[in-house]
């Protein structure tokens, strides 16, 4: 009886531990950049667009570049956001380059 207690108690750590990772990365913001700084997006943890920088000398270019490099931004800026993620549940679980949108099973 005694192992399932430990068991149950490590669960009940390892619960905490990851819901005190997720308010953490609740916090995190990356910033994603393109064309050399022409566009910038802020993400939040939450992979909500906090905010968006379209320099004035992009301006100048056709719809479709823009809207090409806001996506670029936005997808670097992803990417940045997943390895972050990553690296939080890491620090909780011990385990190294587990994927960003693991489920627990608690």
């Amino acid at each position: 009886m005694n192992n399932f207690s430990d068991m149950l108690s490590k669960a009940k750590k390892m619960k905490d531990e990851m819901q005190k990772a997720q308010e953490s990365i609740k916090k995190i913001q990356v910033e994603g950049i393109s064309g050399g700084n022409l566009v910038k997006v802020i993400l939040g943890g939450d992979y909500e667009m906090k905010s968006i920088f379209v320099d004035p000398k992009a301006k100048n270019e056709k719809e479709e570049i823009i809207n090409d490099l806001i996506i670029a931004a936005y997808n670097d800026a992803k990417d940045k956001l997943k390895k972050k993620t990553s690296e939080e549940i890491s620090k909780v679980t011990g385990i190294q380059n587990l994927p960003f949108d693991i489920k627990m099973p608690f």
